[in-house]
This record gives structure tokens, sequence and C-alpha cells, in this order.
């Protein structure tokens, strides 16, 4: 009786149970204490995971940091992307910017312009001759003097010259060697200086060559002044005043451009139109207009 009581205690467990597995045992034997379950009793709180190096790094969200490919949009998503992205999407670096004490090269041959040695010097050398001759010229015409022949003289001499209206033509000459010769010397408001003394100069250049047949260059009453003079004011015309001038601030005073060519034109047009309406006739012919 007893020896039965004594295996049955063993087999059987208090709560009347049936006897541990043999994995059981071994997590017994292991770890010293019975292996318990949270639905053995439902108040009981699992105890927080240890931190470990492992268990400290952050979870992945993206595609890339899951290792998964990229999402890839359709041919007519990647056509629509193509004509609505601009056109440095892609560029990763942008062009780096030239350091500040080396100008660019678009710059260096905009600045190349203030390197102009004695160019400057040379067009106000220029404009005092040319000027200063069309002043002379305008003053003895005007006062009389240096043994000019004075407003009443120029008229006369308009009139036995061929001009249809002498007064008128005095007036024109005079104002233009004058008004057009004072601007040049002084380099203000150029190109219609230049181009007041071309048309009046090209008038001067027909009317002596008109007065005998042929071309009429190195004589006593040959146009050789006139054509130096006509030649000077359309250099003037198309290279500017220079900087030593009123105009130095303009941008026909160091880099004239078509402006400047159609002054030229238009100072040509001027004089021919004078030319015709004043006087009239074919300056090589040597006669009178018919």
């Amino acid at each position: 009786m007893t020896d039965k009581s004594k295996d049955t205690s063993t087999t059987v467990g208090s709560a009347g149970g049936t006897a541990p597995s043999t994995a059981e045992q071994e997590a017994v034997s292991t770890t010293g204490s019975g292996v318990s379950s949270p639905f053995d009793s439902p108040t009981e709180q699992l105890s927080p995971l240890a931190k470990g190096p492992e268990l400290t790094k952050d979870v992945p969200h993206t595609d890339d940091e899951l290792g998964l490919d990229p999402e890839v949009p359709a041919v007519g998503e990647q056509a629509n992307q193509a004509e609505t992205a601009p056109a440095y999407a892609y560029a990763s670096i942008p062009p780096a910017a030239s350091p500040p004490s080396e100008p660019s090269r678009p710059l260096r041959r905009r600045n190349g312009d203030n390197r102009r040695g004695t160019l400057d010097l040379g067009l106000f050398a220029l404009r005092l001759v040319v000027g200063g001759t069309f002043i002379y010229h305008g003053l003895m015409k005007l006062t009389g003097w240096f043994h000019g022949p004075g407003l009443d003289g120029t008229r006369d001499m308009m009139a036995n010259g061929g001009w249809d209206h002498p007064t008128m033509a005095t007036i024109l000459v005079t104002a233009g060697e004058l008004g057009g010769g004072g601007l040049l010397v002084l380099g203000l408001a150029t190109p219609l200086a230049a181009g007041a003394v071309l048309a009046v100069i090209l008038d001067a250049w027909a009317w002596k060559q008109g007065m005998l047949p042929g071309f009429q260059y190195k004589v006593a009453t040959g146009v050789e002044l006139e054509s130096i003079l006509a030649g000077a004011a359309a250099a003037i015309i198309l290279t500017g005043p220079g900087r030593l001038s009123f105009d130095r601030n303009r941008g026909w005073a160091t880099r004239p451009a078509y402006g400047s060519f159609a002054v030229l034109i238009l100072a040509i047009a001027a004089a021919v139109g004078t030319w015709i309406w004043l006087h009239g006739g074919n300056p090589f012919l040597g006669i009178r207009p018919f």
C-alpha cells in the first residue's frame, strides 16, 4: 500500500494533471524553474525585450532601404515627365561660377575697348581740324571776317552761281558751317553735326564741279579740298567723336553701330535733295538745269 502511493505521487501532479513531458523536464533542468505561459495567468505581463545592437536600428520604410526595385513609370508617363521636366533636371552638380578675380570671357571682350591707345586723341584732332575749317568759312559768310563776303556778298554769290533761292541757300550754308563746325569741335550731338557739314560740303562739291565741264579735282577751281572735308566728315560719323568729347557717355562716341551708318545715308540724301531743290542739273556736265 505504501509503495503504490509513492508511485502515484510521482506521476500525478498536485493539481491532478499529467506528468511533464520530456521537453518540459529539460527546460526545468536548464533554467531551474518551470515553463509558464501568459494564458496560465491572464494578468501576467510579458517582460520588455532586451535592447541589443540589432534591435536599436531604424525600421526601414522606403523601397531603397527595403532593397526593392523603384517603381518604373509607364511609357506614356515617361514621355510626359520628359516634356515637363526642365533641361537641368538630371544635373547633379551646378556649373561652377567664375572666381571674382577672373572675369568671364564675354566681360573681357566687352571691356576690351578700355585700351584705346591714342584713338581718342586722334579723333579729337580730326574734329578740331574739320570743325575749325567749317567755323572759319561760316564766319566769313556771316560776319565778313578773314576777308569774307558777309551775308550780302554770300547771297549775291549764290544768285550768280545759279541757285534758285539765294537767300534760303545762304541761310542753310551759313547755319550748316557754323552750327555743324562748332558742335564738331565740342563733340556734342556729333552724328547730327557731322551729317550737317557733310550735306553742306557735298552741295559745295557739286557746285564747284559744275562750273566747268569734266571732272574738276586738282585745279585752281577744283574740288580737292571739298573731297577731303567730305571724307573726313563721313569718317567722324562712322567712328564717333571719341571720349574727348561731350558725347563721351553716348553709345555713338566709342561704339557706333548701324545708327551712324543711317545718319551717313540721310546726310547724303539731304545733300542730293537740297541740290535738286535749290540748284539742279548734272554737275559733271557743267551746265545749268534744263
